[in-house]
């Protein structure tokens, strides 16, 4: 059986080293039935350049101005060809060189899934990479259950869908919780599928993506404003613990784990169904 082909979806804007640090770990991949969708929002820092000395790398690219990241995740949306789709933003990384080969080994496995998702390492800004483990899709009212980056979904799963970009955090949030209430399998693969760099705006303004979180809540899930402000209420107690006593917060969520993450090797799959 021929393993799924997949989209690798990168949006970048004056980022030419983090845009460079993607293709490196996407070119290091032992698994290449992939295309590399790059949409950059009119850099000036020699990006729009480098991509067009290297027009052959991605499958499609385009270098003009957009609404943002996630209008250029919709732009991109129009052009991916691959039976599934990993958003994969400039900077984000794959723990391995074996992580596609990891995830086209599950959807193999796994025929039927409809939306993938794993752990992420998390690079924290003192150095340290830590593995923050995925909590259950089930628990998708509460938040985001694992990084964008670490979550795969079958392209014709989300057909029509579009990134909404009245949210400015939160459009990730909307767009899973609606491609979950199509899908028919999800899958768990408990591994890490990307390394994410922390401090990016999620953590810089984690009040306005609990604002918006809370409007997604309302409209999408019907939650009611007693459910939704007790929610809100806890994200904000683990946002002061993070920032105010953040080897607390560590403890309880992250996870310390040696080279064995970064696989030299593919491992082996192991699923849990949803």
């Amino acid at each position: 059986m021929t393993a799924p082909r997949l989209s690798v979806v990168t949006v970048v804007r004056d980022d030419l080293p983090g845009l460079l640090a993607t293709r490196a770990s996407l070119c290091a991949q032992s698994w290449r039935d992939f295309e590399w969708i790059v949409v950059d929002g009119a850099s000036t820092d020699g990006t729009a350049g480098w991509l067009a000395a290297h027009a052959d790398e991605p499958a499609w690219w385009r270098s003009a101005p957009d609404g943002g990241t996630y209008d250029a995740m919709n732009v991109a949306l129009e052009h991916a060809s691959g039976d599934f789709l990993l958003f994969l933003n400039a900077g984000d990384t794959l723990p391995g060189p074996d992580t596609l080969a990891t995830v086209a080994a599950a959807l193999g496995a796994a025929p039927d899934a409809d939306f993938l998702y794993g752990d992420a390492l998390e690079r924290l800004g003192d150095g340290r990479t830590v593995l923050k483990p995925a909590r259950s899709h089930r628990y998708a009212f509460y938040g985001m259950f694992t990084h964008h980056q670490a979550m795969v979904y079958r392209r014709a799963l989300v057909a029509g869908l579009r990134y909404q970009t009245r949210f400015a955090i939160g459009a990730d949030y909307a767009f899973t919780l609606q491609a979950l209430a199509r899908a028919r399998r999800v899958v768990r693969l408990p591994q890490p599928l990307c390394v994410f760099v922390a401090g990016g705006l999620s953590q810089r303004r984690a009040a306005l993506g609990r604002r918006e979180q809370t409007v997604i809540r309302r409209e999408l899930m019907g939650l009611g404003f007693l459910s939704c402000a007790a929610i809100s209420g806890v994200q904000a107690v683990f946002a002061m613990v993070r920032r105010y006593l953040p080897p607390l917060y560590e403890k309880g969520r992250f996870r310390t784990r040696k080279d064995r993450f970064f696989y030299s090797r593919t491992p082996p799959v192991r699923l849990i169904s949803g």
